[in-house]
């Protein structure tokens, strides 16, 4: 799968041949057996019969694990529903499920899985995007940059009756100068939104105060310098996966999952 997964540091968006092979890497790979029973973990409590353990354990796999999107119908209508049923679950198939029972019936289902992929291969746009806190560091490392990214940012801000700059106002001219930071807009995305905000609350930028034009950006400033330190620390990985159901016009932009 390294091959894979070179190929999508290079490029944002992958097109992805998943034929089944990768499926049956990750069941007879030592990775197979602790990372199951950590998906198990979390879906036993709410999903009660085997086949519903089975379904709800597919949608935890990834296109890494050589699993196309579950979520997608069908995915599911073509895919793995047909494959639980060739593989007849048998008697326990509506009863409580042991992880033992599961480990064994999912690596079974998932042979099924891995040979409907083998016949009838599902093309996948993988695209993903980490927010490391690097757009922060070249902006703030570019004062010519950051000065003209800052005033432009005020220019949409409306000050007081005094003429400063209301603290609450430091959420809209971060949303204006994300997009050179490499941020996303708040409200896309809840890890960075939390972080975001963490970042507001250190500037004290819901205490009702106004401050001069100098004193915003130097605010504005420290928020983006906390955002970054974050992001450095704890990157955030943002993924997404579609099934492509039209014909591509040239074979030569897929990718096949290797090892």
């Amino acid at each position: 799968m390294a091959g894979m997964a070179a190929g999508l540091k290079r490029d944002p968006i992958v097109i992805l041949r998943i034929d089944g092979e990768d499926l049956l890497e990750f069941i007879n790979s030592p990775a197979y057996e602790p990372e199951m029973v950590a998906i198990f973990s979390k879906i036993e409590q709410s999903e009660e019969t085997l086949h519903d353990n089975i379904v709800k354990a597919f949608q935890n796999l990834t296109v890494e694990q050589g699993m196309p999107p579950p979520s997608d119908s069908w995915v599911m209508s073509d895919i793995v529903e047909p494959a639980l049923e060739s593989c007849a679950l048998g008697e326990n198939c509506g009863k409580p499920v042991s992880q033992e029972t599961f480990l064994l019936e999912f690596k079974r289902a998932a042979e099924h899985v891995a040979q409907r992929l083998k016949e009838l291969p599902v093309i996948v746009a993988h695209s993903e995007n980490t927010f490391d806190g690097s757009s922060i560091r070249r902006l703030l490392s570019n004062k010519f940059e950051l000065d003209k990214s800052l005033n432009t940012a005020l220019q949409s801000i409306p000050k007081d009756k005094t003429g400063k700059l209301p603290k609450e106002h430091l959420q809209l001219a971060l949303d204006l100068v994300a997009p050179l930071a490499g941020l996303p807009p708040l409200g896309a995305l809840n890890e960075m939104d939390n972080l975001i905000l963490d970042a507001f609350k250190m500037v004290a930028a819901d205490d009702g105060k106004a401050v001069k034009e100098d004193e915003f950006k130097k605010l504005l400033t420290e928020i983006l310098g906390a955002v970054m330190l974050q992001l450095e620390s704890n990157p955030i990985l943002v993924s997404s996966n579609s099934v492509v159901h039209e014909p591509l016009a040239c074979s030569s932009t897929l990718l096949t999952p290797s090892s």
